[in-house]
């Protein structure tokens, strides 16, 4: 890799970190959800699954594509603007918010515990298992199939300009 686009990669990872950090996001009011709400910045497999465990943060952002060779489980209460959320950023951003690349997070299967999460700008391939509310694909892509513990879990999906290439369904 060259020095040019290294040092880009650099900037566009300090950049998305500090635009992240200072959105003021503040820590949940439960002591088991009182965790770290900044980002957590990935780029291997043992730090993006610790980034993703109820110790983890809000928000993961990945800088390449990646490949997880077990299941990944998003769990955990955290909180974004005064709102439970988790956010898997499969992308990174100028100091504009304008996407300047996309990454792919290949997995056999994503669990999803945390309330309000999201994939955003990449694409995830495998397979989501939601159980959880408020789940959504937001300017990205499952390449796969989503099931939803319940009716009601799935009445609350929502794909933002997403897209979701297998089914969706409710799988008890």
């Amino acid at each position: 890799m060259n020095s040019k686009k290294f040092l880009g990669l650099a900037l566009s990872a300090v950049l998305t970190l500090g635009i992240v950090s200072g959105c003021g996001a503040k820590p949940a009011a439960k002591p088991q959800a009182d965790a770290v709400t900044t980002a957590s910045v990935v780029n291997d497999q043992a730090a993006f699954l610790k980034a993703v465990s109820k110790d983890g943060t809000w928000i993961i952002a990945t800088l390449k594509d990646m490949t997880i060779d077990k299941e990944i489980v998003l769990e955990g209460e955290f909180k974004n603007k005064n709102e439970m959320a988790r956010k898997i950023a499969l992308y990174t951003q100028d100091d504009k918010h304008n996407v300047t690349a996309r990454f792919s997070l290949k997995a056999p299967k994503l669990t999803v515990k945390s309330e309000n999460a999201r994939i955003q700008g990449g694409t995830f391939i495998g397979d989501v298992y939601v159980q959880a509310k408020g789940f959504s694909v937001v300017d990205g892509k499952v390449q796969g199939n989503i099931y939803f513990a319940s009716d009601d879990i799935k009445s609350s999906f929502k794909l933002d300009k997403g897209e979701v290439t297998g089914s969706q369904e409710v799988k008890k």
